[in-house]
């Protein structure tokens, strides 16, 4: 008899499902953690940020709490991204940032997830995969299945499982851009670049220090890209806002104004990189693939869709219909959590990734 069999006839079944949650989807972005619980819908959205005590080691804040920090530590403490362009950089600080957010999601008594799906960059190694699942065991989770971020995306933004003929999913994330080509429930062509929404606010920090002398901070540089950035021409060039830093000359703070116009062509750069990537996949696709394309167009999904002007751009450089789902952020998460509703698709989906769970088992189906 197993572990959970015999502690279901040691409690009864009403006490063991005090202990044990149910099943959970998970996208770990370098950006923001996201997590899905079935039959409660989102209950983590925060940003994948760990705040560390450098003189310990110890973990001092994570997600908003961490964020709250970033920019205005304490002076022996630094906060970090534990995932970098998708992957795991810092292990010992993702396996607590992700215990974290799943002890959060859980909520009332339970201590154990019975299972989670979980959502992986396309081109992934072993090696990464590995350190992924051993997050998600430290996490306390029972069973683990990863399925491919474009999949996800795909049926999160309403592709379906069974449907035979191509779609075109672009997700551009914080870091990473993902180009998926799904049919049949499962990727015919994907491409992965280690680019995404977080580059133009870097330009955009390289851009201000180099020729405006001034160093500013990441808050600073999101603001510039929300307020004034575009993938297109901005209807008004002139306008303008007061940015603040530290002057690289005298050392002290210091203030400029900035306009539109100069920060378009800084962001207009790294999206046309972003773009250009997604025109390489479209030039490999299969004769029949590229038709269904060509006929249904691109489904842009991400926090990266967010971006003004973004799907008129792609379009431009395309010349295929793009869409936008409604809250394109969430279609990983959704396309995972779809999954837990339709047991059939999950199997067929697993089947042909050839995917392994943390613990195989058929119970994870049940």
């Amino acid at each position: 008899m197993s572990f959970m069999s015999k502690t279901a006839a040691f409690l009864g079944r009403n006490a063991l499902g005090n202990l044990v949650s149910e099943s959970i989807a998970i996208d770990l972005g370098s950006a923001a953690t996201i997590v899905y619980v079935h039959g409660r819908g989102i209950v983590v959205d925060e940003p994948s940020l760990v705040a560390r005590n450098t003189m310990t080691g110890e973990v001092v804040a994570i997600g908003l709490e961490a964020q709250h920090m970033y920019g205005r530590e304490p002076r022996d403490v630094t906060v970090i991204a534990p995932l970098l362009d998708g992957v795991v950089a810092d292990f010992e600080r993702t396996k607590e940032m992700l215990a974290y957010f799943v002890r959060k999601a859980r909520g009332g008594n339970s201590y154990f997830s019975r299972r989670a799906l979980m959502s992986v960059l396309f081109g992934v190694t072993q090696v990464e995969r590995r350190a992924l699942l051993n997050a998600a065991e430290h996490a306390r989770i029972g069973r683990v299945a990863m399925i491919e971020e474009g999949l996800a995306a795909a049926f999160g933004a309403g592709v379906r499982v069974d449907d035979t003929h191509a779609s075109a999913v672009v997700d551009i994330g914080s870091g990473t851009t993902n180009v998926a080509i799904v049919a049949n429930g499962a990727i015919v062509h994907g491409r992965a670049e280690r680019i995404g929404s977080w580059h133009i606010n870097a330009a955009i920090i390289d851009h201000v220090r180099r020729h405006r002398g001034l160093v500013i901070g990441a808050h600073s540089a999101e603001r510039l890209k929300l307020e004034l950035a575009s993938a297109i021409l901005p209807a008004d060039l002139a306008e303008e806002i007061t940015i603040k830093g530290r002057d690289v000359f005298s050392g002290g703070p210091g203030a400029i104004e900035i306009t539109a116009g100069e920060i378009f062509p800084v962001a207009q750069h790294v999206v046309h990189k972003i773009v250009e990537s997604v025109g390489t996949t479209l030039t490999e696709l299969p004769p029949e693939v590229a038709g269904d394309i060509y006929e249904r167009g691109i489904i842009l999904t991400g926090g990266g869709a967010q971006f003004g002007g973004l799907d008129d751009y792609l379009r431009e450089y395309t010349k295929l219909p793009v869409r936008v789902p409604d809250e394109p952020r969430y279609a990983i998460v959704r396309g995972l959590a779809h999954m837990f509703d339709e047991p059939l698709w999950l199997r067929r989906v697993l089947r042909s990734e050839r995917q392994g769970l943390l613990h195989v088992d058929t119970d994870y189906f049940d």
